[in-house]
Order: C-alpha cells, then sequence, then structure tokens
C-alpha cells in the first residue's frame, strides 16, 4: 500500500535543486505532498519542480539563498501565498567540506559554510515556526554523522552540523508542547554528487575529489529513510548500522572511534 502521510501536506524542502534534496522532494511528490522547493539556482528547481508534478504532487519554486535571512523569510511568505499554511519543513540545504585545517588557506570558508548549514537552517526555522505551530507540523534536518562525531577533513562542516544538532536538540524541547515535531537524521556518506562540491583548501569546489566506494548509500535510499522517519516523527534517523553502533562505542572507546573516521576518509567511504 502506498503511504500517504504527506497527502496534500505542505512542505518545505530546502537544497531542493540535487542530490538527497531532489529525491526528498520525489518522495514527497509521489504521495501527493504540496512542495516548495528552495535552493539558488532557479532553473534546476523548474526541472525538479517538473518532476515532481510528474509524480503526483503539486510544487512552487522559490529562488533562495538560505544564508540571506530576508530570503528565507520570503521563501516562507510565497508557500503561505501559494498554499495558506505550512505542515512541513524540511532544512536540507548544505556545502561540504575536504580540505585539513592546517592546509586551508582562507579561514573565510568556514564562515560559508556555517552560514549554509547552521544559519540557513536557523533563519528558515524561525520564519516557519509560527505557522508550523498553528498545524502542529514537522521540522526535519539533515544533518549528517559528521554531526554526532569529529571526521578528519571535515572540521568546519562537522562544526555546522554539531551547531544544527544542538539548535534543533534543543528547539525539540521548547516546541514539544505545541505539537510540533523535530527529526534530526543523521545520513553516512551517500553518493548525491555533493563530494564534487566540497570546498577544498582554496575555498572552492574540489576538483579531484576521490569517488564513491562500492556501495555507497544512493540518494534515493537516503531520502526514503528520511521521508519515512519524519513520517513516523521520529526523533532521529540513522542511516547505517555503523552509524547506529558508533554512537555506543564513542562511549566507551572514543579512539577507536578516532581511527575509524580516519579510515573512512582515507579510503573515500
Amino acid at each position: 500500500m502506498t503511504n500517504t502521510t504527506f497527502k496534500d501536506n505542505v512542505v518545505i524542502v530546502t537544497g531542493a535543486s540535487y542530490g538527497i534534496g531532489e529525491e526528498i522532494a520525489n518522495r514527497l511528490a509521489e504521495q501527493g505532498a504540496w512542495l516548495a522547493l528552495a535552493a539558488r539556482d532557479a532553473s534546476r528547481l523548474e526541472q525538479v519542480a517538473a518532476e515532481c508534478r510528474k509524480r503526483g504532487g503539486r510544487a512552487i519554486v522559490v529562488q533562495t539563498d538560505v544564508t540571506e535571512q530576508a530570503q528565507c523569510q520570503n521563501l516562507i511568505a510565497q508557500t503561505i501565498k501559494e498554499y495558506g499554511r505550512i505542515d512541513t519543513l524540511c532544512v536540507n540545504a548544505g556545502i561540504g567540506m575536504w580540505a585539513m585545517f592546517d592546509k586551508v588557506e582562507d579561514p573565510g570558508m568556514l564562515d560559508r559554510i556555517m552560514r549554509v548549514n547552521y544559519l540557513g537552517a536557523v533563519y528558515c526555522t524561525f520564519f516557519a515556526l509560527p505557522h508550523l505551530k498553528q498545524t502542529r507540523g514537522r521540522i526535519v534536518g539533515v544533518s549528517s554523522l559528521t554531526g554526532k562525531t569529529g571526521v578528519p577533513a571535515r572540521t568546519g562542516y562537522a562544526a555546522s552540523k554539531h551547531a544544527m544538532v544542538g539548535f534543533f536538540d534543543s528547539l525539540r524541547i521548547e516546541v514539544a508542547q505545541s505539537g510540533v515535531s523535530v527529526t534530526m537524521t543523521y545520513p553516512d556518506f551517500v553518493a548525491s554528487g555533493g563530494r564534487f562540491r566540497n570546498l577544498g583548501i582554496d575555498g572552492k569546489p574540489v576538483k579531484n575529489a576521490p569517488p564513491y566506494a562500492p556501495g555507497t548509500m544512493t540518494s534515493e535510499t537516503c531520502a526514503r529513510l528520511i521521508v519515512q522517519g519524519a513520517a513516523k516523527r521520529q526523533r532521529e534517523v540513522f542511516m547505517s548500522t555503523r552509524g547506529k553502533i558508533g554512537q555506543w562505542v564513542k562511549l566507551i572507546a572514543p579512539g577507536l572511534i578516532d581511527r575509524i573516521a580516519l579510515k573512512a576518509i582515507e579510503q573515500g567511504e
């Protein structure tokens, strides 16, 4: 039986122009969701929106740079204008990093990462929250296993994802009585194409990123797990066995987790 939890559910998806965000939009469209798709690339968003409509959903495009408060406010306003309410906010927009910290040429790169991954999620939530309280809606944050543990070559990215987790863990407690749920999701390595948008030592996308290891999770699988977790209003969604086990091992053998993280990076997993 097809899941219809999100039928006629008004969902904002940031970072919807490619990868995990695009696939989340596709999965939701198949259930008949009413989507507001946000990213900086409007032409690419139009393609995603067209596909979502083919799959049975409604979709509008709102070109948005989540680092700008005014644009996040406009995203919420345009969604309300089109649909009259907001039921779910999925903060997925993100940017990665692939550089050892002592090799970074300009620390301003870390500012950009923090503004996209952390403040972008905060800004969208700030403007959407009053509307989500009215519908007893959902907030879905797409973090990373890096938001739970340190990973080499990801210092700025890890910091931004840790900040995101801390914010939403705190907000969950604050809004619990309003009926708004907060689901945090933790993908492992995902073959989303994002690796080739990771910022390198010069603050520009890495041109020679290592290939994905065989068996790396696909964007489609990752998105399916995120949507399933959101439908159930789960507190947390881990995408891999090693992610789940790692949280327990870290408590008793943190050095082992450090070595595993280093090996994973060296192997390009």
